[in-house]
């Protein structure tokens, strides 16, 4: 007894394959006879496809503008920071804690830090407070 899968058989080559004589199990002339379909194809009736039948993809082309949403960055990640060296977009690209094409950035959350820090980028009200509590200032830029 032999336990080996059976190969599906292959259609549309020729009478001696097997499978595939004349139509190939297609029937007879037209279009799914010659050739695939799209999948959201319908014929003629555009005016129920389902394309038309969705809603509008709002600003989801590529010619969509840059959103101006600013970067996530929480504040536990800046309790290591230098005390000499202000927190700025360029300072955090160039320590690799934000992406090069990042154009703005917040700062998000609370943590407890150990010493002041000179932040000039957009902070929220929970990282006010902590870095004011810390002896810190901010400043949005």
């Amino acid at each position: 007894m032999k336990l080996t899968a059976k190969k599906m058989k292959i259609v549309g080559r020729g009478r001696g394959s097997g499978k595939g004589g004349h139509t190939t199990g297609r029937g007879h002339k037209g279009q799914l006879a010659r050739e695939r379909v799209h999948i959201l194809f319908q014929g003629t009736k555009t005016k129920k496809s389902l394309i038309k039948r969705l809603p509008f993809m709002r600003g989801g082309s590529k010619n969509k503008s840059a959103q101006n949403k600013p970067t996530v960055l929480q504040l536990e990640t800046l309790v290591k920071w230098p005390k000499s060296i202000p927190v700025t977009l360029k300072n955090l690209i160039e320590r690799k804690l934000l992406k090069p094409n990042t154009k703005s950035v917040k700062i998000l959350g609370i943590a407890k830090l150990e010493h002041e820090l000179d932040v000039k980028v957009a902070v929220s009200a929970s990282a006010k407070t902590a870095i004011a509590k810390a002896g810190g200032k901010t400043e949005e830029i």
